[in-house]
């Protein structure tokens, strides 16, 4: 396959060019999760990774626009819950208004939402926050995690959900 040189790609880099390429890549869903005070407050996120094991550091990437992000910075910390192939609609319901409205969750050990079902759930308190663009780069520093149902996980790719291929 012969690959275009950057002379011949000299097309802006657009945001539509973005997604449609980046949508390419294949990414694991989660809902980032914390307490405002005595309400839950989620974002579903697909800009999440594991970023050290010594310290044991994970990483997301909230959007400037984000609304929640501000709730969930003021909790100090967070819980990352990895959405299994079957939970579609509660990434859709933490993308929304009313986010908990027919969620089942429980608190963590450091009181951040779990929510049922999920694969895995990560807690973690804000350790940085570094610019990234029209985002901001969270770094969480992890004080506890287990994984639950062994089931496939949810992913996003080219603009929609799917799941992992059998084994």
């Amino acid at each position: 396959m012969a690959h275009a040189t950057m002379e011949e790609t000299a097309e802006p880099v657009s945001a539509e060019r973005m997604r449609r390429v980046l949508g390419t890549f294949c990414t694991g869903v989660v809902v980032v999760t914390a307490m405002d005070g005595d309400e839950p407050v989620g974002m579903a996120c697909q800009s999440f990774s594991s970023l050290s094991l010594d310290p044991p550091l994970v990483c997301f990437c909230p959007g400037s626009a984000s609304t929640t992000w501000p709730r969930v910075r003021a909790a100090g910390r967070f819980a990352v819950n990895v959405l299994a192939a079957d939970q579609g609609e509660v990434c859709r319901a933490m993308a929304g208004r009313d986010k908990f409205a027919g969620v089942s969750w429980t608190p963590g050990p450091g009181g951040s939402p779990l929510l049922d079902g999920a694969l895995a759930w990560i807690e973690a308190d804000i350790d940085q926050e570094l610019p990234g663009g029209d985002h901001t780069i969270v770094v969480g520093r992890v004080r506890d995690l287990a994984a639950g149902r062994a089931e496939r996980p949810l992913l996003f790719f080219r603009g929609g959900f799917g799941h992992a291929l059998q084994d």
